[in-house]
């Protein structure tokens, strides 16, 4: 193993597999509360229909969570607690195409926000509509790491 191997792995930051699913809950409550903070405040701008507007969003973003988002998060809880290390890297609690679709995800939020090619008052209801799965997600990690005994099948 050459000298800057060694060196990497030596200062690699790790953490135990119960924290890398609170780092995991942590990130995505604060990405989903953002959405929904920022949706929220652009919707208040539009005020015409805000409660038609804000159901319809919240709703979408719960049939979001059913469809998509509650398998997504399951897949990253099991890929956490199926890991071969028990202190993994602290960034491992996305793989790869996570934090590529999440860096395509936020650019093209902020591109459409800043560019204004779609109004704002959609725009709020899309952002809605994002945060309220990415917040519910945020549950399920909570749970696992706070249940992380129960969860984690003991080897016998």
């Amino acid at each position: 193993m050459s000298t800057k191997t060694s060196f990497f792995l030596l200062y690699k930051p790790t953490v135990p597999k119960r924290y890398l699913l609170l780092i995991a809950a942590i990130v995505w409550t604060l990405a989903g509360s953002m959405l929904l903070f920022r949706g929220f405040s652009m919707l208040l701008l539009f005020p015409h229909l805000l409660w038609l507007k804000t159901i319809l969003s919240l709703c979408s973003g719960i049939l979001f969570f059913v469809f998509l988002f509650s398998k997504i998060s399951l897949k990253h809880t099991q890929r956490i607690l199926n890991m071969p290390v028990e202190r993994p890297c602290v960034f491992s609690f996305f793989n790869i195409r996570s934090y590529v679709m999440m860096t395509a995800m936020i650019s093209m939020g902020i591109t459409l926000r800043k560019t204004g090619l779609v109004p704002l008052q959609y725009l709020s209801c899309f952002y809605v509509a994002m945060g309220t799965p990415l917040l519910l997600s945020a549950f399920r990690f909570y749970y696992n790491s706070i249940h992380y005994k129960k969860v984690v099948k003991p080897i016998i």
